[in-house]
């Protein structure tokens, strides 16, 4: 029997929303690489933004671009969603142990979660009672320096894996940018209340055909917060904050019965 569990290397699906060519995933995959056996199922171009998103219009096409031990690495023409949901349902021969998406190019903390295709994808593993994590490096750039962003990343996956956490826990974790002597440490922290403040940019094409370019910039309600995932990045903390997946506003049951009077 023992040897049997000597034998028994953890299951762990990878995905992403930046797209199977993005450092972010490559960086992802040489952290997680001695942790067990590894399947990659990423989105063959970029789908940043697609939040939970899945293709029901037309095919979903997957091929396998690189097998060594250990490791598989899948494109697939869908969201980062499509990608969890065609790897558990056709890819996998069992359920993963655990699902770890990113390393996204930008931060994924406060509401961006609601947006974020990286964080999708950890949540759908959640909604499969898949222990998930949603990595997030707060550069944006396609060449950032990811040295922080994976020693930090390889002590969370690895205490994950060791912890017996409630089935379907998902993990938020944002990384501040820069050099790791900066970062002070990890915060567990809640979701800081902000929004995103749109701004469109109207144009005009060439063929003078009037069009609109997404802008803004984001909104921080709680600026001083010291238990939020946006202090704790400014801070130069890594935060993480647990995921539900339960919309119910349990503060307003109560209200909204004697409201309607239902």
């Amino acid at each position: 029997m023992k040897d049997r569990e000597k034998e028994y290397k953890p299951l762990i699906l990878v995905t992403n929303d930046d797209g199977v060519g993005a450092k972010g995933l490559r960086e992802l995959i040489d952290v997680i690489a001695g942790f067990g056996e590894v399947v990659v199922v990423a989105p063959r171009e970029s789908q940043s933004g697609m939040s939970h998103a899945i293709t029901i219009k037309y095919p979903i096409r997957v091929i396998l671009v690189r097998e060594e031990k250990n490791l598989k690495v899948y494109s697939c023409t869908g969201t980062p969603v499509d990608c969890v949901k065609i790897a558990i349902n056709q890819l996998l021969n069992r359920m993963p142990d655990l699902l770890v998406s990113g390393i996204n190019h930008g931060s994924n903390a406060s509401v961006s979660v609601v947006y974020s295709g990286t964080m999708a994808a950890a949540i759908e593993g959640g909604i499969n009672k898949i222990n998930s994590i949603g990595l997030s490096l707060s550069d944006f750039s396609k060449d950032a320096d990811f040295t922080a962003a994976k020693f930090y990343s390889k002590q969370i996956i690895e205490q994950v894996l060791l912890n017996n956490l409630e089935k379907g826990t998902c993990l938020n974790v944002n990384i501040p940018a820069g050099k790791k002597e900066i970062i002070k440490g990890i915060k567990i922290c809640r979701q800081t209340d902000g929004h995103w403040q749109e701004e469109y940019d109207k144009r005009t094409d060439p063929q003078n055909c009037e069009y609109y370019w997404l802008t803004g910039y984001f909104n921080n309600f709680e600026p001083d917060a010291e238990d939020t995932d946006e202090w704790a990045l400014k801070n130069n903390y890594v935060s993480i904050v647990p995921i539900q997946v339960d919309f119910t506003s349990f503060s307003q049951l109560d209200r909204l019965k004697k409201c309607l009077k239902l």
